[in-house]
């Protein structure tokens, strides 16, 4: 662990010397070493939740009440560390923070109460991992970010307006393929139909991608070791489930478009 931490420490001036030279922290390389972990896990075991949920994974709760619970602490850790910091909070803090808040309070409060019935419920285990996962995220990008407010630069950098343009975009995409996939139950159907729309007559999953989008702009926009590990965990987390959507929807419609890739048009 040593050995890597020292080496991405080595490269660390030429990824991060647009604002701010951070060492690599040990919790951020604990977020780096999740990577791998999660992606073999999840690509050899699908998460039992929503459409592939299994029984014998132990108690579950009500989809809106895990949603909320999941989300709500990279909504709130965040706030609380640069509170709490006593630093002064410039515009590079701010307005990424915004952004944080935009997409965290929407899966955390709108996203849940916006859901259609399924009757399907969710793992406590899975929920109790992912509130693990998002303040040890949450934390870490606030260090990112006050990493930023220190080191007095510019806010208007070429990484800073593109990094924004990848999150707007990706935010668009996560939002309206969400709001797809809702009107399909809008009759108060309760089983699953084939998606279309928006980004769907090209990736079976254009929701995953609109988010794996959102974090690599964060990670652009922030500059930040955090925000790279952010990123990384997004692709490894949902590529798996992805694939097992794509097979899934392949295996339940035998109408399923042939030319509809899984995550990526074109390539994945």
């Amino acid at each position: 662990m040593a050995l890597f931490r020292a080496s991405l420490n080595h490269v660390a001036p030429f990824l991060t010397g647009v604002w701010h030279h951070v060492s690599m922290s040990n919790l951020v390389l604990l977020q780096f070493l999740l990577c791998p972990l999660v992606f073999i896990a999840l690509l050899y075991n699908t998460a039992p939740y929503g459409r592939h949920f299994a029984p014998g994974w132990g108690p579950v709760l009500p989809n809106r009440l895990a949603w909320f619970l999941m989300e709500f602490p990279a909504l709130l850790v965040i706030g609380i560390v640069l509170v709490c910091s006593q630093q002064d909070l410039r515009a590079t803090v701010l307005i990424p923070w915004f952004m944080w808040s935009v997409h965290y309070g929407y899966r955390t409060l709108i996203f849940p109460a916006l859901m259609r019935p399924s009757g399907k419920n969710f793992p406590a285990l899975l929920v109790l991992f992912a509130i693990s996962f998002n303040t040890l995220n949450g934390y870490n990008n606030a260090g990112a970010l006050l990493a930023n407010s220190s080191a007095d630069e510019p806010l208007l950098s070429g990484h800073f307006l593109t990094g924004a343009a990848f999150f707007a975009g990706g935010f668009w995409l996560h939002f309206s393929s969400d709001r797809a996939i809702r009107n399909l139950r809008k009759d108060g159907f309760t089983g699953y139909r084939i998606p279309s729309g928006t980004w769907f007559n090209r990736v079976s999953n254009p929701n995953y991608l609109g988010e794996i989008l959102q974090w690599l702009g964060w990670a652009i926009l922030t500059w930040s070791w955090a925000g790279l590990a952010f990123a990384l965990f997004t692709v490894c987390n949902l590529a798996p489930r992805a694939m097992a959507n794509h097979r899934w929807y392949r295996q339940t419609f035998p109408d399923y478009p042939s030319g509809r890739k899984i995550l990526f048009p074109g390539l994945f």
